[in-house]
């Protein structure tokens, strides 16, 4: 990636976190119908989704706070880390409050933090020299 790329995406990343953040409460919040194909998904596909969601959710913010205010890579993960995962129980409680075809999933936090997780030990094993993504 070109310099000028590079200095862009590093602009851009606080709003792209923030946006991705904002779009996953309302995810989160709306009742999705996917009509028959309800059938064709596994049981636990909603398992995989947070998962995966929860995962991106902390690569953006890791990327966004070490661009924008250049701190260190664990006390980074330690905030980014901390803040997913209580962004996710707090989402899961909304659900329960707020909505009536959402409901509270422990299971749902459960495969919250393990997407924080392993993309936290991911981003703790990726060198800076291997991969310039901070």
């Amino acid at each position: 990636m070109n310099t000028r790329n590079s200095l862009v995406l590093k602009e851009k990343s606080l709003q792209i976190a923030i946006l991705y953040t904002i779009l996953l409460l309302i995810v989160s919040l709306i009742t999705i119908d996917f009509g028959g194909l309800d059938s064709l998904v596994p049981s636990y596909g909603d398992k995989i989704f947070h998962f995966l969601a929860y995962g991106l959710l902390t690569l953006l913010w890791f990327i966004a706070i070490k661009w924008q205010f250049n701190t260190s890579k664990i006390k980074t993960l330690i905030v980014v880390a901390g803040s997913c995962i209580a962004f996710g129980t707090v989402v899961e409680v909304l659900q329960k409050v707020l909505t009536i075809s959402r409901s509270y999933d422990e299971a749902d936090i459960i495969s919250n933090i393990a997407g924080v997780m392993l993309m936290s030990i991911l981003i703790l094993l990726v060198k800076k020299t291997d991969v310039k993504i901070y």
